[in-house]
């Protein structure tokens, strides 16, 4: 893939993923994704993980960086292209990881109370987690007024 393709891709990924409604409508998959387990509605689960891979595609780009969803997404970039270990913060994100997969095995089993408790760790945590990341770049990201990603524009 030529490069150029690749970084407005990349580009224009984030771009439409700082849309607020984006993160917000995210919040939305792991119930949908327990209930379709819990209940054996295959199509729903089939159709809330195809959602949860376009989701940051779904929205257009937002008009500014004032909302807090949008400066989660800009911290999550900033993190993940800084190649930051975060140290003890990642405990957040890998226990997050942990109560989703015990919140999944709950479903499976019909556990509703195992399911509903796991899942509700697991979305507290991802809370925790992003709202980290905005604390601990808020000094290295500059919030944009409008658009937040227009110094990254890719030059023909």
């Amino acid at each position: 893939m030529d490069e150029s393709i690749r970084a407005r891709a990349k580009r224009a990924f984030w771009e439409r993923h700082a849309n607020p409604a984006s993160g917000w409508s995210r919040t939305l998959t792991l119930p949908a994704l327990l209930y379709a387990v819990y209940h054996r509605r295959w199509r729903l689960l089939v159709a809330t993980v195809a959602f949860t891979l376009l989701n940051p595609v779904l929205f257009s780009p937002p008009d500014d960086a004032d909302a807090w969803m949008t400066k989660v997404v800009l911290a999550e970039r900033q993190w993940r292209e800084s190649g930051d270990r975060l140290g003890a913060l990642q405990a957040l994100n890998v226990g997050n990881g942990l109560a989703t997969l015990y919140a999944v095995y709950a479903a499976y089993r019909r556990d509703v109370g195992g399911a509903t408790v796991a899942g509700a760790v697991a979305m507290t945590l991802k809370l925790a987690f992003v709202d980290a990341l905005v604390r601990r770049y808020g000094d290295e990201v500059e919030w944009p007024a409008a658009p937040p990603y227009s110094s990254d524009r890719v030059t023909e």
